[in-house]
């Protein structure tokens, strides 16, 4: 792989042989090129594998996307019954947008943790999300506990 040192013999010289070693400049590129296309074609077979996900049916919303800075977040709580809350006061669907409107001062930076059971209808989250974004509202994060660790 490296430089290789070619041995020539010389007659003559005291009517002995001398042997001197002179280096080669040629470097073997083909094990690095055999290397790099071994390369190529596993990488060419392995991306659209990485691409592919689970088929699921989403449902619709007017998402927008939420940035990633942090401030003091507000609390919405979805029930398994439907009921929604603004940390512990119960709010109806239609005013849930004019209420948070007012206690952010219209600010669409602040932070909102969505705290949703799990038994409720991914739909009903889903709606919430779209009316937050719609009014918005661009820091959104849903809430969740941490599964047990498994042994």
């Amino acid at each position: 792989m490296g430089a290789q040192l070619q041995q020539s013999s010389r007659i003559g010289q005291a009517g002995g042989r001398s042997r001197a070693y002179r280096p080669m400049a040629d470097i073997n590129v083909t094990p690095f090129v055999d290397v790099m296309l071994v390369l190529l074609v596993v990488f060419m077979i392995t991306a659209p594998l990485l691409t592919a996900g689970v088929p699921v049916d989403l449902p619709k919303s007017e998402a927008k996307p939420i940035s990633d800075e942090d401030k003091k977040p507000l609390e919405i709580t979805l029930t398994k019954e439907g009921k929604i809350y603004i940390g512990e006061t119960e709010v109806k669907n239609d005013r849930l947008v004019n209420l948070l409107s007012a206690m952010t001062n219209n600010d669409p930076d602040r932070r909102i943790f969505l705290r949703a059971d799990q038994g409720i209808v991914y739909g009903q989250v889903m709606d919430i999300l779209g009316l937050l974004n719609g009014a918005g509202f661009r820091k959104v994060a849903l809430v969740s506990e941490p599964s047990p660790k498994r042994p």
